[in-house]
């Protein structure tokens, strides 16, 4: 049998510390895996900006398009000089060069973590990754803004069957292994004819799918019921922007973005990725906390057929943040970023053979 290979590019700010910590974790669990786990690693960033004039070079998305996943820690892209100038966005890069349709976020309460949720929930946004609003990546040949004139500004939204359709069945495929409800979140009442096109397919996948029950909400009246009622949600099914919203508001109430894992997924490529930012402000002080990116790798590990040593990483999480004193110092803990992953490793120990 194959190896598992995985290449790790540890990014900028806090990401070369959170992927460490990361790496650490999948070498633990490895014992647990029924393929031997082979890492590679890559520069991307700032250092690659640096050494190579760009901030991901084309080996790299080969390197990428070659492995059986990706570890991808945050970059500081806002920082970046422009693209002519080699800063290019490496999550939008690999995206649209990996073909990453789907960005599955799932949000969470754990048990002893306080956050803003009134009830305990577990929910999945199945986003639409590569159209909508966003000028990166919803275009073959320039950009999806521009200004005809310097005092305007124009933003265009793809919507296509193609996209919706592919989406869809990823979240009514994700919804049938967990309590078969499916929400489709939109603005049609406004924007009639992209999301009318968006429900349009949404529907028809349902209808392929009886056995998933399959409603729909309006994206403002999700945003309340996320806060009020959070519990009544299993997977919402989301184009691009309302998606990244909504799944940021979800982590925020189970307690912070820092607890939220992310898998990027095409049809032959994943792509592991922390929800949050790369945090320079505290790059360097073993304060980061490394349970996104984690999360993020262990989705990666089911995704790849490694279900138990994925379960094993989610339980020892779970397990860490349900003690005060082995969590990091942002959720309440006395925990460094060295110190945390060396507990978790410690009960990924306590369960491999």
């Amino acid at each position: 049998m194959s190896p598992l290979h995985l290449l790790a590019l540890p990014g900028d700010g806090i990401g070369p510390e959170i992927t460490a910590a990361t790496l650490e974790v999948l070498r633990a669990v490895a014992p647990l895996l029924t393929r031997k786990l082979e890492i590679g690693e890559a520069e991307i960033g700032f250092a690659a900006l640096k050494a190579q004039g760009t901030t991901i070079p084309e080996t790299v998305v080969d390197q990428a398009k070659a492995s059986d996943g990706v570890i991808l820690g945050p970059v500081s892209h806002n920082e970046y000089p422009p693209v002519a100038e080699g800063g290019r966005n490496p999550s939008g890069v690999l995206r649209v060069g990996l073909e990453l349709f789907a960005n599955i976020r799932p949000a969470r309460t754990y048990d002893g973590v306080e956050c803003a949720a009134r009830s305990a929930f577990d929910l999945v946004v199945a986003r639409e990754n590569l159209e909508g609003f966003y000028a990166d990546r919803n275009m073959h040949l320039g950009g999806g803004e521009f200004m005809p004139t310097p005092d305007v500004a124009l933003a265009m939204r793809k919507i296509t069957e193609t996209g919706s359709r592919r989406i869809a069945e990823a979240a009514f495929r994700l919804a049938a292994e967990r309590r078969s409800h499916v929400t489709a979140i939109h603005k049609a009442n406004v924007m009639r004819v992209t999301d009318g096109l968006f429900l349009r397919v949404c529907r028809e996948v349902a209808e392929a799918h009886p056995e998933v029950r399959y409603d729909e909400l309006l994206v403002d009246a999700a945003a309340a019921h996320l806060v009020r009622h959070p519990e009544r949600f299993d997977v919402l099914l989301c184009t691009n922007m309302f998606g990244d919203i909504l799944s940021d508001l979800a982590s925020e109430m189970s307690g912070g973005l820092g607890l939220a894992g992310s898998l990027n997924l095409g049809e032959q490529h994943a792509v592991a990725q922390a929800q949050h930012g790369s945090a320079p402000d505290i790059a360097g002080q073993d304060r980061a906390n490394p349970i996104s990116l984690i999360l993020s790798a262990a989705m990666l590990l089911r995704h790849r057929g490694e279900a138990r040593a994925a379960q094993t990483i989610e339980t020892a999480v779970s397990r860490a943040l349900a003690n005060p004193e082995t969590r990091t110092t942002d959720l309440g803990g006395a925990l460094g970023t060295r110190a945390f992953t060396t507990r978790l490793c410690t009960l990924i120990a306590e369960r491999a053979p």
